[in-house]
């Protein structure tokens, strides 16, 4: 896992140009925390790309930028972040065709692909990569991102060329992009849709998954390398089950590939157990141990409260997973005013370059990845499985399951009502969120193939499968990757590999939910795996702490803004709402409430941090 950046100018000669290698070096250095372990950069006429390292595959070889000569004095260069599975198939089959490697690490294999395959090689690829290829003979660049777009990339078309990125304070280094944020940038931040290819700051861009994008001096093209496709499914249920837990197996055990130190997340749910129980198998059949971590509170055992999301804590399902053969536990247990802690909040909106975050359960987050980091360089997660084979409540609720729009952001709305909203009465109407959200809707149900002759059931849970694989999705990897490598950690997700969700997505929404329950082919598939606890347990979402000193603490955050009443934010956040929100007793700051605190927080910090100019009415 790295962090990747570069900027492509036909007009000059980054070598020679004054304060060009400067500004590439200060564009390089925004990725150091994705890189901890190494960095470079390199340039050659129009070209300059930089690169910042987290090793984990063959630690002394895959340095980057890497540069590899083929016939005729061509020459490519390539900077690339994430983790290609299925390289040494690949290495293998290009030794064969007379490629002499000297590293051993997956780098050079992209690179020596593309030299054989050309851009075909985007779709051999088995794994989760966002890389940026510059091909000298045909003054070219080729930006690449994976199919589920479990890695991020950006891009800014310049006036003559382009500028890219891992993230946008890459790009926002360069003194040709602008800090601006236009009305529909704020939608994007508000809306929760997760719109392809938007990138909320004007002028910028996000590479959509499964897609290549090309610039040279004709212009900048797109090309789509893979799509989420219809097609029929060939298995009944006792196959696709097996199929199921074929591919779960051989998924692990490629991602389980590594030469620094790897354990898994566990939650105590379905999705993360079984992650932790192939691991477990998988390493204790080498003679090793998987080590894994689990996030808790201080003194949420007696804490904790029950509700419609979360009816059970996570602790005792997570200790009888952990008692398994071959696992080593450790439980993160956080203390509720480290999550509001204001320099916590800071990194969180630095890592995500703009205020999207989810307030405690992007800080919780956050510091289990610090503490995690501490111990391992590469963890395993169950993020995805829900999106994948339908695990969330709003798939079997009529009401939002049968609702034309995105079902989380009726449940969103079940769940916060209004007394969430935060922001200025004249902004809400100007931002006109409804339309923003139906439009995004309409757009991504268009995108669906029906199969022939499906009924309109089956194409309705279809087309919900899509709207989580496509949409939903994506904004929880992005929130994961920047969490885990704003402290430097990969995080891998097996449940994104695209065989499996190509598979289960064309499988009838009748053999996903054979029994009635959420995920049923996935419980079944692993049954043998895991305790009957968490093999009975409902779908729980990511954890909370209930401690009022939490909200006591962001409310005494509020007082402070609010003693600076011309600050900017309150050019977007209702300022009398935030001193009702922050004058309540805080064992009466219900969830929604502390929610909007969150959020007018994060946005005052992002306008502190980034200076953006917004266009606001």
């Amino acid at each position: 896992m790295c962090g990747i950046t570069g900027w492509i100018s036909y007009d000059r000669d980054q070598n020679r140009a004054p304060g060009a290698s400067d500004v590439m070096d200060a564009m390089t250095r925004t990725m150091a925390c994705r890189g901890p372990d190494d960095c470079g950069t390199w340039a050659k006429g129009p070209a300059a790309l930089g690169h910042r390292r987290l090793a984990v595959i063959d630690l002394p070889g895959g340095h980057q930028p890497m540069t590899v000569r083929g016939a005729a004095d061509r020459t490519v260069a390539l900077v690339h972040s994430g983790e290609v599975y299925n390289y040494r198939e690949l290495r293998d089959e290009l030794v064969r065709r007379g490629h002499r490697f000297t590293t051993e690490s997956d780098t050079e294999v992209v690179v020596r692909g593309y030299l054989e395959w050309g851009e075909a090689v985007a779709g051999r690829l088995n794994g989760m990569y966002a890389f940026a290829l510059w091909d000298d003979r045909d003054q070219r660049l080729v930006l690449v991102r994976d199919r589920l777009g479990v890695k991020p990339l950006y891009y800014y078309p310049t006036a003559d060329g382009v500028l890219f990125g891992s993230e946008p304070k890459a790009i926002l280094a360069n003194p040709l992009a602008r800090r601006s944020v236009s009305l529909d940038g704020l939608r994007e931040v508000f809306a929760f849709i997760k719109t392809p290819g938007h990138a909320v700051w004007d002028g910028m861009y996000e590479v959509e998954p499964g897609t290549l994008v090309t610039v040279d001096r004709g212009g900048l093209r797109h090309r789509r390398y893979w799509a989420l496709e219809t097609r029929p499914h060939p298995d009944g249920r006792e196959a696709s089950v097996a199929t199921v837990r074929s591919l779960l197996e051989d998924i692990v055990d490629r991602q389980l590939v590594s030469d620094v130190p790897l354990c898994t997340l566990l939650s105590g749910g379905l999705d993360s157990s079984v992650i932790t129980a192939l691991a477990a198998r998988r390493m204790e059949a080498a003679g090793k141990e998987v080590r894994s971590f689990a996030v808790d509170f201080l003194g949420q055992a007696d804490a904790f409260v029950a509700d419609d999301l979360r009816a059970t804590p996570d602790a005792p399902y997570v200790h009888d997973v952990a008692r398994r053969p071959g696992i080593a536990h450790q439980d993160i247990v956080l203390d509720s005013l480290a999550l509001a802690d204001p320099a916590v909040r800071a990194e969180i909106i630095r890592a995500r370059d703009m205020p999207v975050s989810l307030g405690q359960l992007d800080a919780s987050l956050y510091l289990l990845f610090k503490a995690v980091r501490e111990r391992s360089t590469v963890a395993l997660s169950g993020e995805a499985a829900d999106e994948v084979f339908g695990g969330y409540k709003w798939f079997f609720t009529p009401e939002t399951r049968d609702a034309d729009t995105f079902p989380w952001i009726l449940q969103f709305a079940e769940n916060f009502g209004d007394e969430g909203n935060n922001l200025r009465g004249e902004l809400v109407e100007a931002l006109d969120i409804v339309s923003y959200i139906q439009d995004g809707y309409l757009a991504a149900c268009k995108e669906v193939q029906r199969l022939d002759g499906e009924d309109d059931t089956e194409f309705r849970m279809r087309r919900l499968s899509y709207l989580h694989a496509t949409r939903f999705l994506r904004l929880l990897l992005d929130r994961k990757d920047r969490m885990s490598m704003a402290v430097g950690l990969e995080v891998r997700v097996p449940f994104c590999d695209h065989r499996l969700v190509e598979y289960v997505y064309n499988a009838p929404w009748s053999v996903k939910t054979f029994d009635g329950r959420e995920k049923s082919l996935l419980r079944e598939a692993t049954a043998d795996l895991l305790p009957k606890s968490v093999y009975d347990r409902a779908k729980s979402p990511y954890p909370l702490s209930h401690d009022p000193a939490y909200a006591a603490a962001i409310q005494a955050q509020a007082e402070d803004l609010l003693s600076t009443p011309a600050h900017r934010v309150f050019d977007i956040v209702d300022h009398d709402w935030l001193r009702r929100m922050a004058h309540r007793d805080p064992s009466r700051v219900t969830e929604p409430a502390r929610w909007g605190i969150e959020r007018s927080l994060d946005l005052a910090v992002w306008l502190e941090t980034y200076a953006p100019d917004i266009a606001l009415p």
